[in-house]
């Protein structure tokens, strides 16, 4: 498989990147570059600088089998990275990264990588906005990279003449995307891909202009409150050793006041824990009767969605919350006062355009102390018709707990010329 380019990032984040006087790819879609000739410089554009990255991450480190070839197979190591593709000693291939390059010829050139999202992006979801010809479908899709080539004058382009004598082609791509519907509210965990990319022509050069969307919203903080004393809080602790059980270690520390609003990406697991403070009574059990996340501190605000319901994993969210027993191997003084659970991190859905709202999420439960004996149990039955707990339940014994602030990583995508991306990108992989 084989082809060329230039490339990309995502979200409030504008990328500027320069192609060759001609841009090629070598599989039998495009034709032969004959002689690389290294662009002559453009004129520096006013951007925005892209969002720092947390961890290295080498775009160039792509298994054999996936690599898709950029340029001729005569290409030097010098040529492949002028246009931003990367280099083993004896090809150049594709990063794992956004491509974009304009031809001389007029046409576009598109290379979409499955991990230039975090998390990673459905390649197979993304289409042009405008499919009215069948040269706007993808030309070759494996399950790490999409690659669209299509003539600037298809597929919705438009085309405009700017004062400083440059002819501009532009257009847009975006991923299709699971949606959940509840009857309060719909969410996604599906990556939600927007890319919004230019060719620039002139006399003496050509420019790919590559410009991220999707802003996230300022934080804003929120409390806890409870008629008893609960606290809910967020495990992040890491597994260090060989071994190591994650869902044990992620409870070996919390996030304190100082560290929200904390920020999660896409199907992240959040860990959370509900715990009862100031009782000693190892009788005493907390049970979580009811869990949702809404967009605001209010409790009561839409849209909401489900996490747990009578104490059980919500039936109708497609990624089932865990619950984790806290067991008296916990190490814990009085376990039964403490409940744990683990949902994957989402998005809330506008309920009419079903479009993906950067948004943040905030988690509350109603508790409840049940006190247990002989005579009476205080299990939460999950996978048998349920018993009522309501009659093990004492007067004045229910509280709702609502956690901090939590707020949805931006959409982050990663331009070819990026050298980092969060350490997070394989370990939430689906």
């Amino acid at each position: 498989m084989a082809l060329s380019g230039c490339p990309f990032g995502v979200l409030v984040v504008i990328v500027v990147l320069l192609a060759g006087d001609v841009v090629m790819a070598q599989r039998q879609w495009l034709g032969t570059l004959n002689k690389y000739d290294p662009p002559a410089p453009l004129p520096k554009k006013n951007v925005k600088d892209p969002l720092a990255p947390v961890d290295h991450f080498d775009k160039c480190q792509v298994a054999h089998n996936e690599k898709i070839l950029c340029g001729t197979v005569d290409i030097t190591d010098q040529q492949c990275r002028e246009i931003n593709c990367c280099h083993d000693g004896r090809q150049c291939y594709y990063g794992k990264a956004v491509t974009v390059q304009c031809t001389k010829d007029g046409q576009f050139v598109v290379v979409v990588s499955r991990e230039s999202t975090l998390p990673p992006v459905d390649v197979n979801s993304v289409t042009l906005l405008e499919m009215n010809d069948v040269a706007c479908s993808s030309v070759d899709a494996t399950s790490t990279f999409a690659i669209f080539q299509f003539p600037m004058t298809l597929c919705g382009t438009t085309v405009k003449l700017e004062e400083d004598g440059y002819v501009v082609y532009e257009n847009h791509m975006s991923s299709s995307y699971e949606v959940g519907v509840g009857p309060r509210g719909s969410i996604t965990r599906d990556s939600h891909f927007e890319l919004l990319f230019q060719c620039r022509y002139s006399s003496t050069a050509v420019e790919a202009v590559i410009m991220e969307i999707n802003a996230l919203p300022p934080p804003v903080s929120v409390a806890a409150a409870g008629e008893i004393r609960v606290e809910l809080r967020l495990g992040n602790g890491k597994c260090l050793s060989k071994g190591c059980v994650e869902e044990e270690a992620a409870y070996s520390s919390f996030y304190a006041a100082a560290d929200y609003p904390i920020t999660k990406v896409l199907k992240e697991p959040v860990y959370v824990e509900v715990r009862l403070l100031g009782r000693a009574d190892p009788n005493v059990v907390l049970n979580l009767e009811h869990c949702w996340a809404t967009t605001t501190p209010n409790h009561q605000s839409l849209p909401q969605w489900d996490i747990l319901v009578d104490g059980c994993p919500y039936h109708e969210d497609g990624y089932k919350t865990t619950i984790v027993p806290v067991r008296g191997s916990s190490g814990l003084q009085y376990p039964t006062h403490y409940k744990r659970f683990i949902y994957q991190m989402f998005s809330f859905v506008d309920q009419n355009a079903f479009s993906p709202q950067k948004d943040r999420i905030f988690i509350h439960c109603a508790t409840a102390v049940c006190h247990q004996s002989s005579m009476r149990s205080c299990e939460q039955p999950c996978r048998r018709q349920r018993r009522s707990v309501a009659a093990a339940k004492s007067q004045n014994q229910e509280a709702l707990v609502s956690s901090k602030e939590v707020i949805l990583a931006p959409l982050k995508s990663f331009s070819a010329d990026e050298p980092n991306i969060s350490s997070a990108l394989k370990k939430w992989e689906r």
